[in-house]
């Protein structure tokens, strides 16, 4: 696992898509909330811009990167090739999205660091912690299950938007207007509990207990997003004609 997450690690540095994907995109628009923290703030509040951070972040740099590496992988037959050797189905997938993971990882807690300092730091930092990981994990498992959609590293492009786009929007939709009004839906769609307990991380002023009942809505998610990556995954390219 670790030598193919090492040689993903160089072909990231190598691919312009994936590159600007995992560094330039989530940190120009963190950089944007964060400097406009003030404004953002009076919309929503601090939580909210440390939850679009994060959704960004994960959206781009982590979904739709991971999503691409495995279509590449897929149409010039590496992970055909991988499957023969010692290294098994998990292990092969670990390796191809560690490296955009570890990266996504650091990239927020460089960037939530960042708002702090600027801003002051959040509530409960092991909470925050907690909802970060819930969504990175939400985020791998909708990867696994739009690369078995997904065709070449081009189509990534477009089968990653709905997805990504829609992570964004959600938490958007609670961080502005909150879960006093249809709250069980906006805790139901993807990354909607998460960006709850990110604002509830940051701000304080709920119980840790009433915020962790928050983690099952995203790890319902992620075993959603597991078991149609297991049904939709492919190694090799489809067959045409």
């Amino acid at each position: 696992m670790l030598s193919i997450a090492r040689g993903e690690l160089v072909q990231i540095f190598r691919n312009r898509s994936v590159l600007i994907n995992s560094f330039v995109v989530p940190v120009a628009i963190s950089a944007f909330f964060i400097y406009q923290h003030e404004v953002f703030a009076q919309l929503g509040s601090l939580g909210y811009i440390a939850a679009i951070v994060m959704f960004t972040v994960c959206a781009f740099g982590l979904y739709t990167s991971a999503v691409t590496t495995m279509a590449s992988r897929r149409q010039n037959l590496f992970m055909k090739r991988l499957r023969s050797t010692a290294a098994g189905d998990a292990g092969i997938l670990a390796g191809l999205v560690l490296p955009v993971t570890v990266i996504a990882l650091v990239q927020v807690i460089v960037i939530l660091t960042v708002l702090g300092v600027v801003t002051g730091m959040p509530d409960d930092i092991a909470l925050l912690a907690v909802a970060l990981l819930a969504t990175v994990a939400m985020m791998v498992g909708l990867g696994l299950a739009t690369a078995g959609l997904t065709n070449s590293p081009e189509h990534a492009q477009v089968t990653t938007l709905p997805v990504s786009l829609g992570v964004i929007a959600v938490a958007s939709w609670v961080g502005i207007s909150g879960t006093e009004d249809l709250a069980l839906l906006k805790r139901l769609l993807p990354g909607g509990s998460a960006t709850e307990l990110v604002v509830n991380a940051w701000n304080g002023g709920v119980a840790v207990t009433d915020s962790l009942l928050l983690l099952a809505p995203t790890l319902a998610w992620v075993v959603v997003a597991v078991a149609l990556a297991a049904r939709l995954f492919r190694w090799e390219p489809r067959r045409t004609g």
